[in-house]
Formats: structure tokens, sequence, C-alpha cells
């Protein structure tokens, strides 16, 4: 009994060990991505700001011009939804906080009164949205590990087309913003129609409107008419990097928690095991000394 014990004790042992294994090399790949991803994102962050720059200048320059395209309007008949996950688990909580928030997302506007058009990146969105009986108009998958400026341009261009044919009046998305290494949140942000920026340091101290004069050329609206496809396409690839950043980060840390669980329940299966074998090696001295006190009283 204790022999059958110990045995299955060891295939567990080297069960767990082999777990640790994958769950160590995960957990070094991930690390390794974590760099190249802040990179990205400290790399991009000049060009989103000069979008946002040029867009909070031009609306301050002629706020009636830019209200046609900055203000909401007065009914939401049909919203888009776009939500960014990864194509992987294994991750913590990273995909399934961006799903639920998708989710009530859904719910509210729908309580509202707004139908909704679901389109996702990553395979975990698509296969969780359908699971619960939500139709996910497009999904695209295989770059939400490592995207590219064309992966953006071609979601920003599936995802304006209804809204530049006037079919839907809002364009939301929900992602994972990359705030530090330490710190990731999940955010609902509207990318159509154009909403003046929070302004970033050094920008947030920004007058209210310009000083001087200043004159646009093409006009104000014209001008954030063809800025609005590059700022969606900009909007949407930081939140790619971003969420890419944040996947890396929540994998790392996922799998080195898995990691020290492999060598915690190692150790105690092996204590197990060997009390398992203390306790079959006193068994055969008892039966060895019963045997032998046995045939001592014989004689």
């Amino acid at each position: 009994m204790a022999g059958g014990q110990e045995r299955i004790l060891r295939r567990r042992i080297k069960s767990v060990q082999a777990t640790r294994k994958i769950t160590k090399a995960m957990e070094l790949i991930a690390a390794s991505q974590i760099v190249r991803s802040q990179a990205r994102i400290t790399a991009n962050r000049p060009y989103r700001n000069g979008m946002k720059r040029i867009i909070v200048e031009a609306a301050l320059g002629d706020p009636a011009g830019a209200a046609k395209l900055l203000a909401m309007p007065t009914k939401v008949d049909t919203a888009i939804v776009l939500v960014i996950t990864g194509d992987r688990g294994l991750s913590g909580a990273y995909n399934s906080a961006s799903l639920r928030a998708g989710e009530r997302l859904i719910v509210k506007l729908r309580s509202e009164g707004t139908s909704v058009r679901l389109f996702c990146i990553g395979k975990k969105a698509a296969a969780y949205y359908r699971f619960r009986g939500l139709e996910v108009e497009q999904s695209f998958v295989g770059f939400a590990d490592r995207p590219s400026f064309a992966d953006a341009r071609l979601v920003a261009s599936t995802v304006a087309a209804p809204f530049i044919e006037g079919v839907a009046q809002q364009i939301l998305l929900v992602s994972t913003r990359f705030l530090s290494a330490a710190t990731q949140t999940v955010e609902v942000q509207q990318l159509l129609p154009l909403s003046l920026p929070t302004l970033p340091t050094p920008l947030a101290d920004a007058p209210k409107k310009l000083s001087g004069y200043t004159e646009f050329e093409p006009e104000v609206e014209k001008l954030l008419t063809s800025l609005a496809p590059r700022a969606l396409e900009s909007e949407i690839f930081s939140a790619l990097i971003e969420g890419a950043a944040s996947f890396h980060i929540s994998q790392q840390r996922a799998m080195a928690a898995a990691t020290d669980n492999a060598d915690d329940l190692s150790q105690t299966l092996s204590r197990i095991m060997n009390r398992a074998r203390q306790d079959s090696i006193t068994t055969e001295i008892m039966e060895i000394v019963s045997g032998a006190e046995a045939l001592r009283s014989g004689k």
C-alpha cells in the first residue's frame, strides 16, 4: 500500500516539475518582451502627443468649425465598440478585465436604447463574446502580441467605415492602458467623434485659447476632417502597443506566481513522499522484529 502511494507521489512530483519548466520558460520569454514593448510606447509618444497638440490648437483657434467634428450628436442610435484583448491566455486578469469592461459597456449602451456593433482584437475576445451570445461583427487576430502600424490602420479603416457612412454615430474603445510597469488599468475611450484630448505634460499647462493671431490652412473643419483618420489610427496603435506591454507584464507575473506555486507544491509532495517512505520502512522493521520475536518465543 505504502509502495503504491510512493509511486503515485513520484509521478505527481515529476508532473509538477515538468509544469514548472514550462511556466519558468514562459516567464523568461515574457520578461524579455517587456523592455521591447516599453521602448515602442516611448518611441510612439511624441507622434501621439503631436497629434493631440494639433487637434487642440485647431479646436482653440476656431471652436465653431471644430464643433462639427468634436461635438457629440444629440442622440446616438448606433455605437461601435472595439475591445482589445490578447490572442493567448495564461496572463492573469489582463484578458478578463477588458472583457468584463466591454460587456458592461454593451449592457449600458443597450439600456440607453443604443444599438451596438461589436468589433474585437484578439482570439480571447471573439471566443468570449460568442460564447455569451453576443454577435461579433469582425474579429482581428494574430497581431495582439506584436502589433504594427499597418495593423492599426487596417482596424481603423474597418471600424471607421460605418461612422463615415453615417450608420454609426460613435466609436468607443475598451483597452488596457500602460501607466507604468507596476500599474495598468482598463479604460473606455471615445475615438469618434474626436474628443478634445487631455493634454499630457508639458502640454497640460496650455492656455484655454491661442494667443495672438493664428491662421489655419486649410480651414479648421477641413483640417480636422483630414486629421480624424490619422488621429484614429494613432489612438488605436497606441492602445495596441500599450495592450501588448500590459499583456507581457501580466503574463510574466502570472508565470512567476505559477513557478513559485510549483516549487511549493513540489516541496509539499516531497515531504509527503518522504513521510510515506519512512512509514513504510518503520512498518517493515516492525514486521521483521515481530517475526524474530515470534521465532524466539517458539524456540
